[in-house]
């Protein structure tokens, strides 16, 4: 069978499109990978509570209502949900070829940060305010637009049956690619957004099949730009105060180590089972900073305990787990590329934010997936999990 609403996966027959494939008993009851969504779902809902915990008494950011945060955490759930269903039904493979326009506009709102319309907010000049209390963080996309860009032109000729590995030419290519917005949001300077894209660069190449000469050669170029960086004075002193307070905790604890000193002192009194839920000393008191955002992990760690904090890592543990067997599943080395990408951005993001909090990561101003407050970064993952679902989605049903 052929036409406009069926397709063939790898020979195995012809499958429905749009939202025929999206409800029907045969595609989506039994191809999602539920243990994503539930996780992710759960994730969200525990972030809920936590920014809600964070923000209550916060009335210099809540305007006076408690459920100011929530609310909003909660409806950016729910469009990142939307997002979620929106690419399952349009499949990562539409989405490839629509790369080009992806990319084009991804470039351009990058660059729109760079203009008077770009705005400052928590030391990143970073985001673009749209009024209302709503504001756009143009950075968080193009991770996904690198993945997919990357995705297409590595994979092109391997699933085409051509090559078996992409070849020197299409992995400069792909570097290309990934290189201009990431020299942009550098020039911004987003530290943070940079070092996440760095290793989604490098799980891509990994997973591409492409010559390790090439991962060798990109990390050694990654340690001469980060000391070219560092040289050139293109990071600003809060971010070189970041590293240096990292370097030594004891710098300033009153100053640019106040941070993670309160950010431990929190996690270190929730002990084994915390102290309840708003209940945390240092949440209430408001001695950590950025804790809806930033440091929503040591809400977890003092009101939730060892137990409760430890209930995160493992839930995003599942989700890197699920995602692992989807790129080893799938038999088209694109979504291979895709799901691997996607591995490497939730794991180190997820490490970054973590690690800072414990000490052991330099501070760098990334969300935690899925549990931050945060509009662009839980758009983002949400799409994410649907490049996931779809890969999954699309795969021969033996597998």
């Amino acid at each position: 069978m052929t036409g406009a609403n069926s397709f063939s996966v790898s020979g195995y027959g012809p499958q429905r499109t749009g939202w025929a494939r999206l409800f029907a008993r045969d595609s989506l009851a039994r191809r999602l990978d539920w243990p994503i969504m539930l996780c992710a779902v759960a994730l969200s809902l525990i972030g809920a509570a936590l920014v809600y915990s964070a923000t209550r008494n916060r009335t210099e950011l809540n305007q006076g209502d408690p459920y100011y945060f929530l609310v909003r955490h909660l409806f950016n759930t729910g469009i990142g949900f939307a997002l979620m269903v929106g690419t399952v039904w349009l499949g990562h493979r539409t989405l490839r070829t629509a790369v080009p326009v992806l990319y084009g506009i991804s470039v351009f709102l990058i660059l729109l940060v760079l203009t008077p319309l770009g705005a400052t907010i928590n030391g990143a000049h970073a985001w673009i305010v749209l009024g209302g209390g709503f504001s756009l963080q143009p950075s968080e996309f193009v991770k996904i637009t690198i993945i997919v860009g990357m995705a297409m032109l590595l994979a092109a000729r391997v699933d085409a049956g051509d090559k078996q590995h992409p070849d020197h030419r299409t992995v400069m290519q792909s570097l290309g690619l990934a290189a201009v917005p990431i020299l942009i949001v550098l020039l911004m300077p987003d530290l943070g957004s940079v070092m996440v894209m760095v290793i989604i660069v490098l799980g891509v190449l990994l997973a591409s099949g492409a010559s390790n000469r090439w991962v060798l050669g990109l990390i050694g170029t990654g340690a001469i730009g980060a000391v070219a960086v560092w040289q050139l004075g293109i990071l600003d002193e809060y971010q070189i105060n970041r590293f240096a307070a990292f370097a030594n905790p004891e710098l300033d604890p009153a100053g640019v180590g106040y941070n993670t000193n309160q950010a431990r002192i929190a996690i270190g009194s929730g002990g084994l089972f915390g102290t309840g839920l708003g209940k945390g000393s240092q949440t209430t008191g408001q001695f950590v900073p950025e804790q809806q955002t930033d440091f929503v992990f040591t809400v977890a760690g003092e009101e939730l305990g060892f137990i409760g904090a430890g209930l995160i890592i493992v839930l995003l543990g599942i989700v890197l787990w699920r995602a692992c067997r989807i790129a080893r599943e799938t038999t088209e080395l694109y979504g291979t590329i895709v799901a691997a990408g996607i591995i490497a951005w939730f794991a180190f993001q997820s490490f970054e934010n973590i690690g800072m909090t414990l000490g052991i990561m330099p501070v760098a101003g990334l969300p935690l997936p899925f549990v931050s407050y945060g509009g662009s970064s839980m758009f983002a993952v949400w799409v994410a999990v649907g490049l996931l679902q779809s890969i999954r989605v699309q795969r021969p049903m033996s597998a």
